[in-house]
């Protein structure tokens, strides 16, 4: 009896389940992945049957087949797929980046090469097929002007047609606005030069011009406000929308009137998305080179006045000088393409900053 205690005594106290899953190591998967490189550039280039891509595309095949073995084994099956599932997430992100940082790193490489002060100061008159001189100043200006004219025009138009649409439209007539907004979104932009050419330039600015058609940068601001309302209209409407019900029930109740409400209430609530729409709407504008070729002409020759004369933009301009058969004018076409992007980043980037600004300062 004395045995039988005693040796119950002395018996270790049993441990308590553990609540910690096993989990690889943060180095499994880098080090599964360089494996799966290696393994695929082994027998892509050791058969020779491919290249980088497919070594790429192999790779990740290996490294999807490696890591669901490796964490199947140790955590067991459902983190298994768990991260199998995160590596497609994040291999899809990398794909999406991949033809963006392509083009970024195109667009510098191949663009800095006429990032000097004649390019930015001088323009394509007088310059022959054999000058390496001649600039983009012409087309800079032309720019400027039309997507300024052009958002003039079509940010206070789309925004007002939102606003009825959300906060006052009902019956046919919303329903018919919405209906030509999703119909003109899918307009090609020649189309729309051709319309402003037929309308503006062909009957309208003969009556100013002695009975002469007049090609000019303010047209080419109306073919291009046309490419922009609809995108505007939409992206202010999907804002209008989001801002919740009880901020205009709060005004209401307050006995604030329906019109202060939108004004002080709803626009400012929805205003870095509609900052937003209207920034992709002018990135849009300022890429479009066939409105401009047909009712603006394009020229080598500054001209600061939109209502007179030809005028070029630096969309033209990076079709002109690609198709010319100067040795000089591919560099133009790359700076000026450059330019271009970069200046619809700094507009993106200061319209950001000016919306954020005003938000936070009420």
């Amino acid at each position: 009896m004395t045995t039988t205690v005693a040796n119950h005594h002395t018996r270790p106290p049993a441990q308590p389940p553990s609540l910690r899953a096993k989990r690889l190591p943060r180095y499994a998967a880098p080090a599964i992945a360089l494996a799966a490189v290696v393994v695929a550039a082994a027998i892509v280039y050791g058969s020779g049957i491919g290249g980088p891509v497919l070594v790429v595309v192999l790779a990740a095949l290996l490294h999807l087949a490696g890591l669901f073995a490796a964490s199947n084994a140790v955590e067991g099956r459902r983190s298994a797929r768990n991260r199998i599932w995160s590596a497609l997430i994040h291999s899809a992100f990398v794909l999406a980046v991949l033809p963006l940082a392509s083009v970024v790193w195109t667009l510098v490489s191949k663009g800095v090469e006429r990032l000097d002060g004649d390019f930015f100061g001088t323009s394509m008159n007088n310059i022959g097929a054999r000058d390496p001189n001649g600039g983009a100043y012409h087309a800079i200006v032309g720019t400027l002007e039309q997507v300024g004219i052009a958002a003039l025009i079509t940010v206070p138009l789309g925004i007002l047609c939102a606003i009825y649409i959300v906060e006052y439209g009902r019956g046919r007539f919303a329903f018919l606005i919405r209906f030509f907004v999703d119909v003109m979104t899918g307009i090609p932009s020649i189309v729309s030069g051709l319309f402003v050419l037929a309308f503006w330039v062909l009957v309208v600015s003969p009556v100013f011009n002695d009975g002469r058609p007049g090609f000019s940068g303010f047209a080419a601001a109306l073919a291009l406000s046309v490419l922009m309302l609809p995108t505007v209209v939409r992206s202010t409407e999907e804002m209008l929308r989001l801002v919740p019900a009880p901020l205009r029930e709060g005004a209401y109740a307050l006995g604030v009137p329906k019109w202060k409400t939108i004004l002080r209430v709803v626009l400012p609530t929805a205003l870095p998305g509609i900052v937003t729409g209207v920034m992709l709407a002018v990135a849009r504008a300022a890429g479009e080179t066939a409105p401009v070729l047909l009712v603006a002409g394009g020229g080598a020759a500054i001209n600061f006045n939109p209502f007179e004369n030809n005028q070029s933009s630096l969309a033209l301009f990076v079709y002109q000088q690609a198709g010319d058969a100067s040795r000089y004018a591919p560099a133009r076409a790359w700076t000026a393409a450059l330019t271009l992007v970069a200046l619809v980043l700094i507009l993106t980037v200061a319209a950001k900053l000016l919306a954020r600004r005003n938000r936070l300062g009420r």
